[in-house]
C-alpha cells in the first residue's frame, strides 16, 4: 500500500534551495549520498485543480498565522514576492527561493486534510 509521497522541487540553483530548506525553514533531512539531501516535511495534502492548459505542479508551504511567519523568514533575508492577499481559502503569499524559483505559502481558512 503507498505510504508515503516524495514531491520534487525543480531548481536552477539546487544548492542554494537546499540550503535555504535546511537553513531558513529549518526542516529536519537525510543525505541520499552525495549531498542529495531529502527533506522531511510538515504534515502534507494534496488537491487536484481543472486547467485548460499545461499541467503544472506547484508547492505552498501552510502556516498558522501568515504575518507573523513573514516576520521571521523577513528576518531570516527571505524575499516575499507578492504581498499577502485574502482569498476564499485562506490568506496567500508567495516568496522567492535562493535559486530563483517561488511558492507559496497561505494560512489556510479551510479544514486542513492534514488533520484527519
Amino acid at each position: 500500500m503507498i505510504n508515503g509521497a516524495h514531491i520534487v522541487v525543480h531548481s536552477r540553483d539546487a544548492e542554494a534551495d537546499r540550503d535555504f530548506f535546511r537553513n531558513v525553514l529549518e526542516y529536519p533531512h537525510v543525505d541520499a549520498g552525495g549531498g542529495w539531501l531529502i527533506f522531511k516535511l510538515p504534515p502534507a495534502e494534496v488537491a487536484v485543480h481543472p486547467t485548460t492548459g499545461p499541467e503544472a505542479q506547484e508547492l505552498f508551504l501552510m502556516c498558522d498565522d501568515v504575518e507573523a511567519t513573514m516576520r521571521t523568514l523577513t528576518a531570516k533575508g527571505v524575499e516575499f514576492t507578492q504581498p499577502v492577499t485574502d482569498q476564499r481559502w485562506g490568506r496567500l503569499t508567495r516568496l522567492r527561493l535562493p535559486g530563483g524559483g517561488e511558492v507559496g505559502m497561505y494560512e489556510p481558512r479551510h479544514q486542513r486534510a492534514t488533520e484527519l
